[in-house]
């Protein structure tokens, strides 16, 4: 059932979209923070914010040169943070929530 409503309701589509927006969006310092519940959604959220906070490594052999910007990103935390066994309690859907948060560089 979950794999026919993320296809009708085109839940993987606005989030990239909503991804693609964000960091104009972000204000300097502010914080960006995503809730998934599948793993398709959280493929998509791990990749984003790890393309955005990636310094570019020049290839071997060429000159190194100063960056004029650093990446718009820096991930907050390596690891998603996962619910407590007590909000588990309190709440079983939530024991597939995954939380990355990434912050906007000043």
């Amino acid at each position: 059932f979950q794999a026919i409503r993320i296809y009708i309701n085109q839940e993987i589509e606005e989030l990239k979209n909503t991804l693609d927006q964000v960091i104009d969006v972000l204000a300097p310092g502010g914080c960006l923070a995503v809730i998934s519940f599948h793993s398709l959604e959280d493929r998509l959220v791990k990749r984003f914010i790890r393309a955005g906070s990636r310094e570019v490594v020049p290839a071997r052999g060429l000159p190194v040169m100063p960056h004029e910007t650093p990446p718009p990103l820096v991930a907050v935390q390596k690891r998603p943070m996962r619910p407590s066994t007590e909000e588990i309690a309190d709440n079983s859907r939530a024991r597939s929530a995954l939380l990355r948060v990434a912050r906007k560089r000043c």
